[in-house]
């Protein structure tokens, strides 16, 4: 299917009635119905909407000292001088006090006054975190953004819930190279850059492509087992956002439920 840049993609039918639940060993299990939130239409503009409106609400007021550029006495010499009518420092020709002089004040200083959180609506807030759930179940909408998955799994990929009690790297690993998802966290790892620029010196000099999401009802071993692997969370079913499901805004990140978070989002959905 051609992925377009239209608002509105409806995919439904694309995912099935039953999904399979995969043992550690990458052995079908049984079978679950599939929660309806899978079926929410993609809105692609929605959920960038609510994206940067997340994004937004984590960025700090900063503004300037209000006498910035101002403890000075100098005064304008008036007319007839020549020279601007600017203030200068006294007993001197250096200008000060005014914007485009040296050490003069800053014209539009920001200000902590300013608003700059961006407000969203609660229904749309929700509508578009079913929407970034439903496209990770569409593997066309997936492979756009990057990640490898293997033509033989299908999505949504589910694990039982022994995955949540898993506390060692090693072990995870060797599961999701049962299941052939080790492919794209080597992706992930291939494509660590150093920064470009001065973001360098301020705590953020790599650049780390995102993996796979591991989502669970309990993350107190697997949180363990996956924070040294690139490109990598884990995160409650409870706490899901549109940050975590379609980073930088992009919907259709690799995800891996486990059977209580998807029978979680039946219950939450509806």
């Amino acid at each position: 299917m051609e992925i377009t840049t239209a608002p509105f993609l409806k995919l439904e039918g694309k995912v099935p009635e039953r999904i399979p639940v995969y043992s550690l060993e990458g052995k079908k299990l049984k079978e679950i119905k599939t929660p309806k939130v899978f079926y929410t239409p993609v809105r692609k503009d929605l959920i960038l909407k609510v994206f940067l409106a997340l994004r937004t609400s984590r960025l700090q007021p900063k503004g300037v000292d209000p006498l910035a550029g101002k403890r000075t006495t100098a005064e304008s010499w008036g007319v007839g001088y020549g020279v601007a009518r600017v203030p200068r420092i006294k007993g001197s020709t250096r200008a000060a006090f005014v914007p485009q002089a040296v050490g003069g004040r800053r014209f539009g200083a920001p200000t902590t006054l300013k608003r700059i959180r961006e407000r969203i609506n609660r229904v749309e807030k929700r509508l578009a975190l079913a929407s970034a759930i439903a496209a990770t179940a569409i593997k066309e909408i997936v492979r756009t953004r990057g990640h490898r998955i293997p033509e033989k799994i299908d999505l949504p990929i589910v694990l039982e819930d022994r995955l949540e009690e898993i506390d060692k790297t090693k072990k995870l690993r060797e599961v999701l190279k049962k299941l052939t998802l080790w492919s794209d966290i080597e992706r992930a790892r291939k494509g660590v850059k150093i920064r470009a620029g001065k973001g360098k010196m301020r705590g953020r000099r790599y650049k780390v492509p995102k993996s796979i999401l591991l989502v669970v009802t309990d993350t107190e071993n697997i949180r363990k087992a996956a924070r040294n692997l690139v490109g990598v969370d884990v995160v409650n079913v409870h706490k899901l956002n549109v940050e975590l499901l379609a980073p930088g805004g992009h919907p259709g990140r690799l995800t891996v439920w486990t059977e209580s978070a998807v029978k979680t989002l039946a219950e939450k959905f509806g």
